[in-house]
């Protein structure tokens, strides 16, 4: 079984800024991790190859710097990683990203299961898997928890939901988001840290891909930032100490007081 993780490198939530001219995040001289989603992804794909013959492949698309995120991948037991990376593919949107990782995997051998993380926390729109998918036109489920192979070829998954889950089953090949409740991620050998820091990762650009560059990057996105500004105030806050009961029997007036004005 061959078996893909799309993964992102991601600026610490606390360090995430953006550029005042192109509204894009600045990545350059920010410290960075592995998406976290990710991690659950690339931990279910490993739990494959522990349990049946299968080989992963990591794959991810970013700046130079996001090698050391493969290279991580790669510690944690992944078996190979190929890293896009090229000017023309900075600024794009969830399309143009997808679009590039489509043109990867068609380039790799072809893929029994990918894998993606439910979503990126620093864009947090959940829409690089389900496009993958839909670019691939090959079977997709989003928000696994759970992953029982049926036989056949199908693949019964459960998916979270607000109150739940639901079942459903896929046909290989098959494109999965996973949530973190699927699994715990392993921690790395220090044996597997080492090879993968000796392991070479090829770096494919816009011609490795045959893309057009009117269809990558900011050029082949179909959404642009054009404004950035902050939500406006909410009002003046107060903070009250004291004893709690006091405390109760004081907010009890205010909003007494809030709703008569209403």
């Amino acid at each position: 079984m061959n078996i893909i993780v799309c993964i992102k490198q991601v600026p610490e939530t606390q360090e995430v800024r953006l550029d005042p001219v192109t509204h894009t995040l600045k990545r350059e001289g920010v410290k960075a991790i592995i998406n976290p989603f990710d991690l659950y992804a690339l931990e279910e794909a490993l739990r494959i190859k522990d349990s049946q013959e299968a080989t992963v492949t990591v794959l991810t698309m970013g700046p130079p710097q996001a090698e050391a995120a493969l290279r991580e991948a790669l510690g944690y037991g992944a078996d190979a990683a190929v890293l896009l990376s090229d000017r023309a593919f900075a600024g794009a949107d969830t399309w143009a990203t997808a679009l590039t990782l489509s043109k990867a995997i068609e380039k790799l051998d072809p893929a029994d299961l990918i894998f993606t993380g439910k979503q990126a926390i620093d864009g947090d729109t959940a829409q690089v898997g389900p496009m993958l998918a839909a670019i691939l036109n090959i079977p997709y489920a989003a928000w696994a928890r759970k992953l029982t192979f049926a036989g056949d070829g199908l693949l019964t998954v459960e998916r979270l939901l607000d109150h739940g889950y639901d079942a459903v089953e896929v046909s290989l090949p098959a494109l999965i988001t996973v949530v973190k409740e699927i699994n715990e991620p392993r921690v790395p050998s220090f044996k597997a840290k080492l090879r993968a820091k000796q392991a070479a990762i090829p770096v494919w650009g816009l011609p490795d891909l045959g893309l057009d560059q009117q269809d990558a990057g900011l050029s082949g996105s179909f959404t642009q930032v054009v404004k950035v500004f902050p939500p406006p105030a909410r009002g003046k806050s107060e903070v009250w100490t004291g004893d709690p009961a006091e405390l109760a029997g004081r907010l009890w007036q205010r909003l007494k007081e809030r709703s008569k004005g209403v």
